[in-house]
């Protein structure tokens, strides 16, 4: 493959007029398109979602396990040693900077909301559920641990792994379309190119958007019960306000000073919790339901990421969960790999799989187990 010039490549990672506009155009047209004609764009939606669910459920199943099954694939075998950058580079970030901003990008404000609402909601509706509140409770950590664990991250790896490889092994522009570079070759600075970053952007923007409406809506809840302040669509707006302030300026300071800052602050926070709610809880008890829920998560791995429900399909609650989280974390999946490859830079390909497959899972699976089992948030 052929490398190109600093200079070009600098030249191509500026703003593409083409793919803003288009991502702009795209992005207001369907905001205007919602909010204008609510009542229609919600039927058109969800009768989109009902026939996706319906036509390419199975799709979606087996596309996630093909791509953690290949991540994990590349990271242990021979192509394992192949570095993410050119073969005299090593990491620019350390292992606590770099653990912390993998959860910090990756599952941020979705685990923290869904870490009690997804078991609690798949204790009282999961499908094919066991009888008894014991094995419903632990069924309901397996689903959760299911749309939040390995598959997920395999999505965000395989993206990952293919930008730092071509971008900084092969001097290609920081773009979704540079890991179509095999297939497409020259034809990425085309329109082919466009269309690919453009629907990776649009993606990309709905993706945040789930986000960033369930943290605002989490939020503005505490700050009701703790404060005071009312429930309202004004006040969500101020807060998507400030949220995006922040982020723009954690975002202008770059990653060295920014970014990283910020996610070891947030890792610390998160730490800090999990102590208090181990120790200031029944600390053997939660450490007990904690091997549990590993080993039944595990166990149930292979059966939970086939199971497409063929027999008997429960569509509202597989658009709900499985298919949604499926679903969201592609969207996610052009945003969080940009970002990934941005920090992983040096590392070989076995090292960022160990690290994207392992770190940020085992702080999610502490994080759901210890504080879903304390025993008031069971019947």
């Amino acid at each position: 493959m052929t490398t190109d010039t600093h200079k070009e490549v600098e030249e191509r990672d500026r703003l593409n007029p083409i793919v803003f506009y288009s991502s702009v155009v795209g992005i207001v047209a369907f905001s205007l398109w919602t909010m204008l004609l609510t009542e229609q764009a919600n039927a058109v939606i969800g009768a989109v979602l009902g026939w996706i669910s319906q036509t390419f459920g199975w799709y979606y199943f087996l596309t996630v396990v093909i791509y953690l099954g290949f991540v994990i694939y590349l990271g242990f075998s021979r192509y394992g040693k192949i570095r993410l950058g050119p073969e005299h580079s090593r990491p620019d970030f350390n292992l606590f900077s770099w653990s912390a901003m993998l959860f910090s990008a990756g599952i941020g404000i979705g685990v923290i909301f869904f870490a009690l609402a997804e078991p609690v909601t798949q204790f009282y509706n999961a499908p094919e559920a066991p009888d008894g509140q014991v094995a419903a409770a632990r069924h309901a950590m397996q689903l959760t641990f299911l749309h939040w664990g390995l598959s997920g991250w395999g999505i965000y790896t395989l993206i990952g792994m293919a930008l730092a490889f071509f971008s900084y092994r092969h001097n290609l522009p920081l773009t979704i379309r540079s890991a179509l570079y095999p297939i497409f070759g020259q034809r990425i600075y085309g329109i082919i190119g466009h269309a690919v970053d453009t629907a990776a952007v649009l993606g990309t923007v709905f993706g945040i958007a789930a986000s960033l409406g369930i943290g605002v809506i989490q939020l503005n809840f505490g700050l009701d019960y703790m404060f005071g302040i009312p429930e309202s669509t004004w006040t969500q707006v101020v807060l998507v306000l400030g949220i995006v302030l922040f982020a723009t300026i954690s975002a202008i300071t770059g990653v060295e000073r920014g970014i990283r800052r910020l996610s070891e602050f947030n890792i610390l926070l998160a730490v800090l919790l999990l102590l208090f709610v181990l120790f200031a809880g029944k600390t053997v008890f939660l450490l007990n339901a904690l091997v549990m829920n590993i080993g039944d998560y595990l166990s149930g791995f292979v059966e939970m990421s086939f199971n497409t429900y063929a027999f008997d399909p429960p569509e509202d609650w597989l658009n709900a969960w499985t298919l949604f989280f499926w679903a969201w974390w592609i969207a996610w999946g052009p945003f969080v790999g940009l970002f990934l490859a941005r920090i992983s830079r040096g590392r070989t390909i076995r090292t960022f799989v160990l690290g994207t497959l392992t770190l940020p899972i085992i702080f999610m699976i502490l994080w759901m187990s210890l504080l879903v089992t304390v025993p008031s948030t069971w019947p």
